[in-house]
């Protein structure tokens, strides 16, 4: 596989898992918070198990910036997903507009000098 596209699949399902540890308890506000706090703990250490690697083999060929800015926006697409799919909530034209400025900013950081 190639050394680009493994850490952005890697980066992928790091943040399905970290997404589920953060927002997934929504669905399960009876429960009592350290069982929420204990499964998410459990949930993120998956997450890390994925992101780590990612970041490792990543920095090979891709700069820091370029890394944390490729995190940031499948962070906020796995996170449309996820809400509308499992949370059922919907997105809206601001979030559009608030996503589109900063996929804005990451052609930036990947675009090089200006």
């Amino acid at each position: 596989m190639s050394p680009k596209l493994l850490p952005v699949l890697l980066l992928i399902v790091s943040n399905v898992f970290m997404t589920f540890a953060w927002y997934g308890h929504f669905k399960f506000g009876e429960k009592p918070l350290y069982v929420v706090i204990l499964v998410s703990w459990l949930i993120a250490l998956i997450e890390y198990c994925f992101a780590i690697p990612a970041n490792r083999i990543g920095h090979t060929v891709y700069s820091t910036a370029e890394l944390k800015t490729m995190q940031e926006v499948i962070t906020l697409a796995v996170f449309a997903v996820f809400s509308v799919v499992y949370l059922g909530e919907q997105l809206t034209l601001n979030h559009a507009v608030g996503f589109a400025f900063i996929g804005l900013g990451a052609f930036f950081i990947f675009k090089g000098p200006l």
